[in-house]
């Protein structure tokens, strides 16, 4: 409908276009390397923070809303305060604390850009992960971590042998939709970096957004 004058059957042209596209590797690699992980970092930071969130502390509520608050947050408007406010080579706060400790500034879009973008993809996601895990955590059996203490279990014993295989399943849960939207993260790349330097943080969806509507 757009070129009228380009008609007939493309047979397998598509495919052959797609898969001699020298960036289309660059993105699956991208890809991989930031769904994998955004996914190491918040299964495990959420379990730990599910297990700390569980204790009895002064302040425990407010810090749960605030632990959980993040995923509230378009990500737009977190890739713009992670690019202005946190990341920023001179003025951001990340900067401020590398000054500080004589260490010296780091242009993270520009030194590291696929980390940069884990970095603010992960603080998305984290409080998903939480929320999910903590409510698991809800139905743990008291009684079955107190007969274990008096077993003579400690606390790195009750982790590994009771509280994690609980968690199992609500795991799961937490890998398998999470990996569903990591793989069209779009707007902090856009916002960002818009997909380099060069390919550098160049995902399969803004692959497509390039191909499909810059390139067109």
């Amino acid at each position: 409908m757009l070129m009228p004058g380009m008609t007939g059957f493309a047979g397998l042209e598509n495919y052959e276009y797609l898969l001699t596209d020298p960036a289309l590797w660059a993105a699956m690699g991208n890809t991989l390397l930031l769904v994998g992980w955004v996914l190491a970092i918040t299964v495990v930071g959420g379990t730990l923070l599910a297990v700390l969130f569980q204790q009895e502390f002064p302040g425990r509520g407010i810090a749960r809303v605030l632990a959980i608050s993040p995923f509230f947050v378009m990500p737009t408007v977190s890739a713009l305060v992670w690019k202005n406010m946190m990341m920023h080579p001179s003025n951001g706060v990340l900067a401020w604390l590398a000054e500080s400790i004589g260490l010296p500034a780091v242009d993270w879009f520009s030194s590291l850009p696929l980390t940069s973008i884990v970095i603010i993809v992960a603080w998305q996601w984290l409080p998903f992960a939480l929320l999910i895990l903590l409510t698991a955590m809800q139905s743990l059996d008291e009684d079955q971590v107190e007969a274990a203490r008096m077993d003579g279990a400690g606390p790195i014993a009750i982790f590994f042998f009771i509280t994690l295989p609980h968690l199992k399943r609500a795991i799961s849960v937490v890998i398998m939709i999470e990996m569903i939207f990591l793989l069209t993260i779009f707007a902090e790349i856009f916002v960002t970096t818009s997909g380099g330097p060069g390919l550098a943080t160049t995902n399969l969806a803004y692959l497509i957004y390039i191909r499909a509507l810059l390139d067109f």
